[in-house]
């Protein structure tokens, strides 16, 4: 599945230069990452209320175009890889006309009690795995 969750740049997203700063597109994943986890009915909070946490543990991103103010924007997510503890994301951000603005791969883990631990069964929602794995 892949999904594409919608955003305008912000006034307070933009840096000296007038261009979205490139740390603002790290929000931008994490934005279109938990709209993604929404849409594919990911029980996020259930999760974390059993003790779990996803975190993050590596990003590749590669810088393309700018934005700017008042951009539309959209952030593309779609599964890769996925095994019983971690996963991994392809994103890009893309203005409306299609130019890439950022790409990104995005790999999290499943945490307990500060170790990896294995993704309980019932959060291996159909979304989680990529249609063609690599």
């Amino acid at each position: 599945m892949k999904y594409s969750a919608p955003l305008v740049v912000r006034t307070y997203e933009c840096d000296s230069y007038g261009h979205v700063n490139n740390a603002v597109y790290l929000n931008f994943l994490e934005y279109g990452r938990m709209e993604y986890l929404h849409q594919i009915n990911f029980d996020y909070k259930g999760l974390i209320a059993e003790g779990y946490f996803l975190y993050i543990t590596h990003i590749d991103i590669y810088y393309k175009a700018s934005a700017f103010l008042d951009d539309k924007l959209f952030v593309d997510v779609e599964p890769t890889k996925l095994s019983i503890i971690q996963g991994t994301f392809h994103q890009t951000v893309r203005k409306e006309n299609g130019t890439i603005c950022a790409e990104a791969d995005v790999t999290w883990a499943s945490v307990k009690n500060g170790k990896p631990a294995k993704i309980p069964e019932k959060y291996l929602v159909a979304g989680l795995s990529p249609v063609n794995p690599q």
